[in-house]
């Protein structure tokens, strides 16, 4: 069975084009939604992944329609393939049904695991290269060392932990974060 996939960002377009290129392709379900793109709960695509058995082919008119990003569209090819449903994209041509189209899948693929790499590999590098010049990454301390020293006295005067962090304005859990019972 033919399984069509429809989506639209915004409620102010229209369905219509890519319902008929599916029903021409011979589409006999058709799931539609209105949906971002970037938005990773979209109902509609969860149901028809679902809905798809052995033997099936998931069809869409676009890869732009299904996956948010290349990762997305291989770990979702990728359960298909494991489930023994074929994916067909219309515009791209590819049909893993086909050597031609699962050869282009694997270039997909092998494309987005060295993009992954690479981003790692630079991650890494400006990493090292900020520690290199004294710069931490992370979130910024809420405190700064006078704060905390005022913290400490506070503590010492006997001032309950709720006080002190309104004082602050931080939370008791991130005071106790900042100042635990060993450097108080």
């Amino acid at each position: 069975m033919l399984i069509g996939y429809a989506r639209v960002s915004t409620g102010s377009q229209n369905l219509d084009g890519q319902i008929d290129r599916l029903e021409q392709a011979g589409c006999q379900r058709l799931f539609r939604e209105i949906a971002s793109g970037a938005k990773a709960d979209r109902p509609q695509l969860l149901e028809a992944m679902e809905f798809c058995r052995t033997g099936d082919t998931f069809v869409c008119l676009s890869l732009s329609r299904v996956a948010r990003s290349v990762s997305h569209l291989i770990k979702i090819v990728t359960d298909f393939e494991e489930r023994g449903i074929a994916f067909h994209s219309l515009t791209e041509s590819i049909d893993t049904t086909t050597p031609t189209g699962k050869m282009l899948f694997t270039v997909m693929s092998a494309c987005a695991q060295l993009e992954r790499d690479t981003l790692i590999e630079r991650t890494k590098i400006g990493l090292a290269a900020a520690r290199r010049r004294g710069r931490v990454g992370g979130r910024p301390r809420k405190m700064t060392d006078t704060q905390i020293e005022g913290a400490k006295a506070m503590f010492k005067d006997g001032t309950p932990a709720t006080d002190i962090a309104s004082a602050f304005g931080i939370s008791v859990p991130t005071l106790y974060r900042t100042l635990p019972a060993s450097k108080r």
